[in-house]
């Protein structure tokens, strides 16, 4: 197989990983999106509770499921993991939500940050493919040949790069 052949299977296996790893972020990216909103509709929810001890509400019982429930206390029992509850009240258990959100925001920045250090990797391949690639084309010298063109040329400064 000739060396040129080999080297664009190469970058296309290259791109393919990255093509799969991006997929993957995004989609990590997008389940924490989702996380954050399901907690800041949780959060405003609580809101709707402060001051209603005794009325009427409709408490969720599954998805998409609701029963009509009288609220007899603002005191909440939170899952803390496990299966363990614990009792707190709406501002203990709104403040532990917003740190669960601010978690997850921090998460988010990081797989956007993993995710662009990505596009820099690859735009920097897709630079150096390009510069290899045209480093020879005006003299016709070929890859680690001595260039014989007299004058500073692209193939000397590739030859620096990309030996």
């Amino acid at each position: 197989m000739e060396k040129n052949e080999q080297e664009k299977q190469e970058l296309f296996y290259k791109f393919s990983i990255f093509e799969k790893q991006i997929r993957e972020l995004q989609q990590q990216i997008e389940a924490i999106e989702n996380g954050i909103g399901e907690l800041n509709s949780l959060d405003f929810g609580l809101d709707e509770l402060v001051g209603n001890v005794g009325k009427e509400i409709y408490a969720p019982l599954g998805k998409g499921i609701f029963v009509k429930a009288k609220l007899i206390s603002e005191e909440l029992n939170v899952d803390i993991g496990k299966g363990n509850l614990v009792k707190k009240s709406i501002p203990d258990t709104k403040r532990l939500i917003e740190e669960q959100i601010g978690k997850l925001e921090g998460i988010k920045i990081e797989l956007e940050n993993n995710l662009e250090e990505m596009g820099k990797e690859i735009n920097e391949i897709i630079n150096q493919t390009q510069l290899q690639e045209n480093s020879h084309k005006h003299c016709h010298c070929k890859e680690g040949e001595e260039c014989d063109c007299g004058d500073e040329c692209e193939c000397e400064k590739g030859r620096l790069i990309f030996s």
